[in-house]
């Protein structure tokens, strides 16, 4: 539905998208195609989400950068296509959205649907309705909610894994840390997908890093120094995060991103991918993330007095 804070217009390509506007100048942008956020940015008009200067609109793949949903599955933790379908269809505006609790009258939302055809079975053989809902919050808060829903009518389950894949802008890669993974068990996807345990007091950024921290907490922190600005990341029905840099060597292999931008960019995902999610016929899963962006506040080199992790 369209508002006057929520508008539907024509982005790169011609492809349609929705610009949410909140009083306070805090704006979003979401393509239907894939559902994809590529556009977050706060009163200042600062962008706080990643998009590759390389990014392709047109090509059958998801955009490079901002936040998309991987649905069926995460990464390659599975038998379905890389990241799943989810992010590479075309979904479409809402017209019945389920009722959500109850929030605040002036945030700015938008839902979204994404219905399987028969001839999508091809694709993955199961019946599903995904919906998600796009809301920017008063204060400039990105949120997303996803629900997953059981559509079959002859009984059949399925499980799926997911994730929220998330591109946060960063102003140098080197003074990135991430407090709140400490301590926890991750499996490295760089090494055979083999399980560690993270030793440090919290995760900084020296060369490629492709991991999936497990049983995370629901609140972490993604501190860029040199901005003196923390991204909070809140996450509801998603036990894990998954945290990526290319770095230079891959960077450099992909067609759809530049050579050094791995140094602006850091993917941090809510997920859950060690144990897959099973919906029998009628059953519902949701999923949830929030991102805030606020300013860093210090005390002998920790977040003062972990204010943002403990909250």
């Amino acid at each position: 539905m369209e508002s006057p804070s929520v508008r539907l217009c024509e982005g790169v390509n011609g492809l349609q998208k929705l610009v949410l506007k909140e009083i306070r100048g805090s704006a979003a942008e979401v393509y239907l195609r894939g559902g994809q956020v590529t556009s977050w940015k706060n009163d200042l008009g600062e962008e706080l989400l990643f998009i590759s200067n390389k990014a392709t609109f047109n090509s059958p793949k998801a955009v490079r950068g901002g936040i998309a949903l991987s649905f069926p599955q995460f990464g390659t933790h599975g038998v379905a296509e890389h990241h799943g379908f989810a992010r590479n269809m075309m979904w479409s505006i809402d017209p019945d959205p389920p009722p959500f609790p109850p929030t605040s009258t002036n945030r700015t939302f938008v839902d979204l649907i994404l219905k399987l055809s028969e001839a999508d079975h091809r694709i993955w053989p199961h019946c599903c309705e995904c919906r998600l809902r796009v809301t920017l919050g008063p204060g400039g808060d990105l949120l997303l909610t996803s629900r997953i829903r059981n559509t079959s009518v002859d009984g059949k389950s399925f499980s799926f894994t997911a994730s929220y894949h998330t591109c946060l802008r960063v102003t140098d890669i080197s003074e990135v840390r991430i407090e709140g993974l400490e301590t926890l068990d991750y499996l490295d996807n760089l090494q055979g997908k083999k399980r560690f345990t993270e030793q440090g007091d919290a995760l900084t950024f020296e060369s490629e890093v492709d991991r999936v921290y497990l049983g995370a907490p629901t609140k972490i922190a993604i501190i860029d120094h040199q901005r003196k600005r923390t991204f909070v990341l809140r996450k509801d029905g998603l036990p894990d995060v998954v945290v990526w840099n290319p770095w230079d060597k891959k960077a450099k292999a992909m067609p759809d991103f530049g050579d050094n931008e791995y140094k602006y960019m850091l993917c941090v995902e809510a997920a859950t991918v060690e144990k897959q999610i099973t919906l029998k016929a009628g059953q519902e899963w949701k999923g949830r993330l929030e991102l805030s962006a606020v300013p860093s506040s210090y005390c002998s080199g920790q977040l003062d007095p972990q204010r943002v992790v403990n909250g």
